[in-house]
């Protein structure tokens, strides 16, 4: 399942469920592209919230509890390659591989890495579905800090899925247990939710660009903006891509963000467009406008230009946010934040919301297609005959797994289309 919203005066983030552990333990993380694990609070968490204002039940993992946990030592290969992605620190004196993240927003987490059973909902030729099994390492955050202790809009920890070795992803994959590939589609309304595949959705019109390479996060080389089809004088330097700067595909970030010369273009040139049907005012150091009409009348559509000849369309609602109303008049804000001396963008879930985007590791390419998120989706995967085979994610929305967990999966993979398919 997938549920919240992108809206920051509702919820401002999209979680799933994930169930870890024997017997298994339900867990509710945020679904964050811009980071590699998956992590949970732990027993005996430090900062860890205890209740949430998403009227969600919070839990913490403890590894005693769960009969196929196991602790994992700084011998283990998967620790040794997150060493290398700094995903993974290893100390001499305890030999246990952890972990130590600060996020953007200047909240952190610390713990250390369990290998245990992941919970997956297996769809098998295309309409019966299943449960199965995947052992993954996984962090134990047993210290939270910053906007993670808050309960307001608290969740057990953080589905990362970025494309380090260890992603839930990307472990998965090198099992053979799911493709190098997911998909999301978040919906946009105040109900939010949405899809989240581990596999690809196939839509006949999605555009795809290529993946910067040898880069930590999803980046793409954004060479220009495009306002009522009008191209922006901005230096295409500004969006250049380097070890600090470029643009970012970011699940995990509530708004966008561009950097300051891209800013100020591209606000200019929405006030310029509006100018004759909305009264520009700034409320609190944001460009907003007051407006009597419909929003898709008043203001123009985005083009986000990428590399490959790829176009993201940006419909009013994918760089606005209503605010207030004042009369009869609605108040319609510039979503996108700036970033003052930087040269990075980041789109995060304002522009990300009502659109099928596919995460394609294997190709390294990214690619979405504007989409109705309360719709059906087609999802395929590579069956052993080569062959790709269909799915209609929406049809399975009511139907109920079995519940006997399979204990090998990889008979199923060689005779079976594999999918793993959480969705709300």
């Amino acid at each position: 399942m997938v549920a919240g919203t992108y809206d920051p005066f509702l919820v401002g983030l999209y979680y799933t469920e994930v169930q870890l552990g024997s017997p298994p333990q339900t867990f509710y993380v945020q679904i964050d592209t811009g980071s590699d694990v998956l992590w949970v609070g732990c027993s005996s968490c430090s900062g860890c919230p205890q209740t949430s204002g998403l009227k969600i039940q919070l839990n913490s993992f403890n590894p005693a509890s769960s009969s196929t946990a196991s602790s994992v030592p700084c011998s283990d290969q998967r620790c040794s390659s997150g060493i290398q992605s700094a995903d993974s620190v290893c100390s001499s004196q305890s030999n246990q591989c952890s972990y130590a993240f600060q996020y953007g927003d200047g909240s952190g987490t610390s713990g250390y890495y369990v290998s245990d059973l992941l919970h997956l909902n297996i769809i098998l030729q295309g309409s019966v579905t299943t449960n199965s099994t995947a052992n993954i390492m996984f962090g134990c955050s047993t210290v939270q800090t910053g906007d993670l202790t808050k309960s307001d809009r608290a969740v057990d920890g953080i589905f990362g899925f970025g494309q380090q070795s260890l992603s839930v992803v990307s472990q998965l994959a090198s099992q053979g247990v799911a493709p190098k590939v997911f998909s999301h589609c978040l919906k946009g309304d105040s109900s939010g939710g949405g899809i989240l595949v581990l596999g690809q959705i196939e839509e006949p019109n999605i555009v795809y660009t290529s993946l910067v390479p040898s880069q930590p996060h999803y980046n793409l080389n954004l060479q220009s903006i495009s306002v009522n089809g009008q191209q922006l004088a901005i230096d295409s330097s500004v969006f250049a891509t380097s070890s600090n700067t470029g643009t970012i595909v970011d699940s995990g970030t509530t708004l966008a963000y561009l950097a300051e010369t891209a800013y100020d273009a591209f606000v200019n040139a929405i006030t310029s467009s509006v100018s004759q049907s909305a009264r520009s005012v700034v409320s609190k150091g944001t460009q907003c406008y007051l407006i009597t009409s419909s929003v898709t009348e008043v203001f123009p559509q985005v083009s986000l230009n990428f590399a490959d000849g790829a176009s993201m369309i940006l419909y009013p609602q994918d760089y606005l946010l209503q605010q207030n109303s004042i009369g009869d008049a609605a108040v319609w804000c510039i979503g996108f934040q700036k970033i003052s001396g930087q040269g990075i963008t980041i789109l995060g879930d304002l522009v990300l919301k009502d659109k099928i985007v596919v995460y394609d590791l294997a190709n390294q390419q990214l690619g979405w297609v504007n989409y109705d998120c309360s719709q059906p989706v087609n999802v395929s995967t590579a069956t052993s005959n080569g062959k790709s085979e269909y799915v209609n994610a929406g049809q399975l929305s009511n139907s109920s797994p079995q519940n006997t967990p399979r204990s090998s999966i990889t008979s199923f993979i060689n005779i079976f289309m594999l999918l793993v398919v959480l969705f709300l």
